[in-house]
């Protein structure tokens, strides 16, 4: 027996600068009721990522289609199978899907995967943003043992975890970048980096020379600007670098400012890879890191840094505090069944701690 109404975030209006509350809705409406072939999923937990700032704009660049203003947002999303008629999905299964911001979702059953519940000591760590960070780090840096590496955004939810995924992959120095010295302290002492870099400390070039007196030999690249030009200008003869995310220009209101111009006699003269990637090339590699994940975090090999807000009412909250860069790590709503005197903090961000 499932609630008669629950509650879904709409967007109102189209950002003029940074995410602010007032361009997002919480309304009330009837749940929906399945059809044959159908799947009606009770949303247990969501997650936020900067890219839905840039899916707040009419149009991007990004190969996803821009939210509609009226309509809920959408995004990764765990919950529980309530009705699934006419599918071999039962009641009770845990399921992944891209329909967040909602309290509960209907869907095709071809548009949800089971998951296994038992994989993870925490079933949301399914929706950490390691997939991306597992792609960046084994198919675009292709990281090997004894590199240098650079992660750039390295205390977002995707740069926390490629830091560690490069120690898996047997790199001896994992040099990460951050704008504030609180999470640099935080990335060398629990996140196994050995050094940071800090946005606004000085020229990123002079403090990756600093910290990486040998050159780098591979970079996993969020941020683009002025991080990648640094690489470029440190990276070693045959470095591979990855460019998977461009947070300088996605999270910035004159995104031209941050144009990178690059030297490519450089590249030429030190065989030098600059490659792109990005997911959606590469889901086959989801269910690689589930199970490769699930066994680190059972065995302390890997951690999951995240931040967690209660209530589908402080999921544009999320988005806006993980914008600001307020948090360390993936950034998280839980949704139905939390208890109402749980939604007014955040917990700070946790982690299943353990060896890199």
């Amino acid at each position: 027996m499932t609630h008669r109404t629950h509650r879904e975030v709409r967007l109102t209006a189209r950002p003029q600068g940074p995410v602010t509350d007032d361009l997002f809705e919480l309304v009330e409406v009837p749940v929906p009721e399945p059809g044959p072939g159908q799947v009606l999923v009770r949303n247990t937990v969501m997650g936020v990522a900067a890219v839905m700032r840039t899916l707040m704009d009419e149009t991007s660049v990004v190969p996803m289609p821009s939210y509609e203003i009226g309509e809920p947002l959408n995004g990764p999303a765990l919950g529980e199978v309530v009705a699934a008629p006419g599918t071999d999905l039962t009641p009770g299964d845990l399921v992944e899907h891209h329909l967040g911001w909602r309290e509960y979702a209907l869907l095709d059953a071809d548009r949800v995967q089971r998951r296994d519940p038992a994989l993870m000591p925490d079933p949301a760590a399914y929706l950490s943003q390691g997939p991306t960070a597992w792609m960046g780090i084994v198919r675009g840096a292709e990281v090997r043992p004894g590199d240098t590496v650079f992660v750039t955004g390295a205390a977002g939810g995707v740069g926390a975890l490629a830091g560690q995924i490069a120690r898996l992959r047997g790199a001896t120095r994992v040099i990460g970048s951050t704008g504030s010295q609180e999470k640099a302290d935080r990335l060398i002492k629990e996140f196994g980096y050995d050094a940071v870099v800090l946005r606004g400390a000085g020229p990123i070039e002079e403090q990756l020379r600093a910290a990486a007196p040998e050159g780098i030999d591979a970079l996993f690249d969020n941020v683009g600007g002025e991080q990648l030009r640094a690489a470029i200008a440190v990276a070693n003869r045959g470095a591979r670098l990855a460019l998977v995310g461009a947070l300088s220009s996605q999270l910035s209101e004159d995104s031209a400012a941050h144009t990178v111009e690059i030297d490519t006699l450089a590249l030429l003269a030190r065989s030098i890879t600059l490659r792109g990637v990005a997911l959606y090339d590469h889901l086959d590699l989801i269910p690689e890191w589930n199970q490769r994940f699930g066994e680190g975090l059972h065995d302390g090999s890997l951690t999951f840094p995240h931040a967690r807000l209660h209530g589908i009412e402080q999921a544009p909250r999320a988005l806006r505090e993980l914008t600001e860069g307020r948090h360390l790590g993936a950034v998280l709503v839980e949704l139905c069944g939390t208890a109402p005197d749980a939604v007014a903090e955040p917990r700070q961000p946790a982690t299943v701690r353990g060896r890199l």
